[in-house]
């Protein structure tokens, strides 16, 4: 009975992930409970599967902890943790975001599903939701204390400015705590992270929300289930080689276009068009002057277009650049570092005029 149960939870636990560029390589860790014994179930957990736990339950428990490791950068991942014993609770912890990577979109349904092994992510400044699950709460006065109540905990940590390689995920920040005493479906709705920094747009980090049994007689406080979100900063643009209101007489000067934090799947481009800047004008597209991010991180690119920049302006007058970013958030018009809007507005003058007199002899 007691390594049946263990079979059963590895299925919904054991996953996978890919990536461009990256590999995952996944594995299960037991931890019996009271004693604190640590066994490695497998150094190479497949996509999908289930096997027989390798020690028996002892009465305190067991914790079963699924670890992923992401090549390229080394980075590793807490994706998921179970506590089996004879009475503790079951809890489940599915984060959701308005970016599908790493969603099942084949479940429908009121809580949504994860891809195996792949960690959700949103943006600084983009809302997300987290569904807490929990069932086999007891409420007699004569059960356990373990049996009547779980506690969710929320923690942020800073990536500072770079990808998480390395970090020690024991520092993270204790944001929020809180008891839940009965069962059911919880929906968490927050409006954009917590992650501390000084420029909101520009946090990046993650945080976890993990369900913890309370700690009795038999065993020590045991964490349920728990999930990651990854938080990416705003993209930002700089045009720079020409400013704003500028006549260009003839050809057009050497124009670059900088982009800072390209969001992980997100597309970056220069449209031109005829005119003041609009809200909303879908201009011609400048070859050369975009990106696509196709990896899990953020990027930035330092681009200069050399061929085909004057073609695009056909023609004397006013004329307008701006940065634009396609990404699961919408189509934006990019924002400078200083926070304003990411155009230049200019004047094309390429007429030529002759001053001259003439004169006669009569």
């Amino acid at each position: 009975m007691r390594t049946s149960l263990f079979r059963l939870i590895v299925i919904g636990l054991v996953g996978g992930a890919s990536a461009v560029g990256q590999t995952y390589t996944n594995f299960v860790r037991q931890w019996q409970m009271p004693s604190g014994v640590t066994w490695d179930a497998s150094d190479m957990v497949a996509a999908t599967g289930s096997q027989l736990s390798n020690l028996a339950i002892n009465p305190g428990g067991a914790r079963f902890d699924l670890w992923t490791i992401r090549s390229s950068p080394l980075t590793e991942y807490l994706l998921d943790s179970c506590y089996v014993s004879t009475y503790t609770p079951v809890a489940q912890v599915v984060i959701d975001t308005e970016d599908p990577s790493g969603k099942d979109l084949t479940v429908t349904g009121p809580v949504p599903a994860n891809l195996p092994g792949r960690l959700r992510r949103t943006r600084a400044d983009r809302p997300f939701t987290v569904f807490v699950n929990v069932q086999g709460m007891l409420s007699g006065a004569t059960d356990p204390v373990g049996s009547r109540s779980v506690n969710l905990f929320r923690h942020v940590q800073s990536y500072g400015t770079g990808v998480g390689v390395g970090l020690d995920r024991t520092q993270a920040i204790l944001r929020s705590q809180a008891s839940i005493n009965a069962n059911g479906l919880q929906t968490l709705a927050y409006s954009m992270t917590t992650i501390p920094g000084s420029n909101l747009k520009k946090l990046r980090g993650e945080e976890r929300f993990s369900v913890f049994s309370v700690d009795d007689y038999q065993s020590p406080a045991a964490q349920l289930a728990s999930q990651y979100i990854q938080v990416w900063p705003v993209t930002d643009g700089i045009i720079s080689g020409i400013t704003q209101d500028q006549v260009v007489r003839f050809s057009m000067p050497q124009i670059t276009f900088t982009y800072n934090d390209i969001y992980p799947g997100s597309s970056v481009y220069a449209q031109v068009y005829r005119g003041e800047r609009v809200a909303g004008r879908v201009g011609a597209i400048l070859v050369g002057g975009g990106k696509t991010n196709t990896g899990s991180d953020p990027t930035v690119e330092v681009l200069t277009p050399t061929n085909g920049v004057d073609s695009l302006f056909t023609s004397d007058g006013r004329w307008t650049i701006e940065l634009m970013s396609s990404s699961p958030f919408g189509v934006e018009t990019l924002r400078t570092p200083s926070d304003s809007l990411a155009f230049v507005t200019f004047t094309i003058d390429r007429t030529i005029e002759v001053n001259g007199t003439v004169t006669t002899i009569e």
